[in-house]
């Protein structure tokens, strides 16, 4: 996706000391930028505030990074906003969780058509509350037309399950005689998942310090980069994502091939 050099240098103006916004190769902006949003409880926890006003500031860095990386040209950024297990959390917390969905989406609408943010998700949507899946889908439709980033909300999503889900599938396509089971492959089984038709991550950012996938995307980062960063969610701005990124400028990405040097 092309950037607007003006918004670029405007947004990005007055860089803390420390931030090599500079140094960035805008030749070399990964397509697909994924998040795993965490630690907002943590940080709600550690200001003496209750869980939710986490999730609360968690939408404040999830507006500043939407925004940032249109400025940037990402064509895709995806987020984990809520997972299959997370119906685990306490009863409150899930309620509010719901009824944040549903308000943020509304508020946000005027900034997702203002840059031209077309709007997917990832999960099944519609085991959530009714209020919630009816302004997801109204938010759907008045995004449908558009032709910038595409953001993909994970919500209610769970890597196995969707998986699972794709294979479910293919195996009822092929007991039907739709497909001959000996022309599956993984593009049958990519075009099968939630992500069908967008670019695998090419650089997956997790916050909060945390070592692991969580259950997120485990098909589709089998050649992602990956950075981790001990700031939480609500703490995590433009500039965290400018040291994301010069993080993965820096990579050698070989995709099970020689480097660079060993070519040579």
């Amino acid at each position: 996706m092309q950037y607007d050099e003006h918004k670029l240098v405007e947004y990005f103006a007055d860089a803390p000391a420390g931030v090599g916004f500079s140094d960035l190769d805008l030749n070399n902006i990964p397509h697909h930028i994924s998040c795993i949003m965490d630690g907002n409880g943590r940080w709600a926890t550690s200001r003496g505030l209750a869980r939710t006003e986490g999730h609360k500031a968690g939408i404040v860095s999830l507006r500043e990074i939407i925004t940032a990386c249109v400025r940037l040209g990402v064509d895709v950024l995806s987020a984990y906003a809520f997972s299959t297990e997370n119906w685990n959390r306490p009863q409150h917390e899930v309620n509010v969780l719901m009824h944040l969905f549903a308000k943020t989406f509304i508020d946000e609408l005027p900034l997702l058509k203002r840059e031209n943010v077309r709007v997917v998700f990832l999960g099944d949507i519609s085991a959530l509350p009714k209020k919630t899946r009816d302004v997801f889908e109204r938010g759907l439709a008045e995004c449908a037309d558009h032709t910038g980033m595409t953001l993909a909300l994970a919500v209610n999503y769970g890597a196995r399950a969707e998986i699972t889900r794709a294979v479910r599938q293919i195996a009822l396509d092929a007991a039907a005689g739709k497909i001959d089971p000996g022309a599956i492959d993984d593009d049958m089984v990519a075009s099968h998942l939630y992500t069908a038709g967008l670019p695998d991550p090419e650089l997956v950012i997790r916050t909060s310090g945390e070592l692991r996938l969580s259950n997120y995307l485990l098909w589709q980062v089998a050649y992602s980069e990956f950075y981790v960063t001990d700031t939480y969610w609500p703490d995590f701005d433009r500039w965290g994502l400018v040291d994301a990124i010069l993080a993965y400028q820096g990579r050698d990405r070989r995709f099970g091939g020689l480097s660079k040097t060993e070519e040579a």
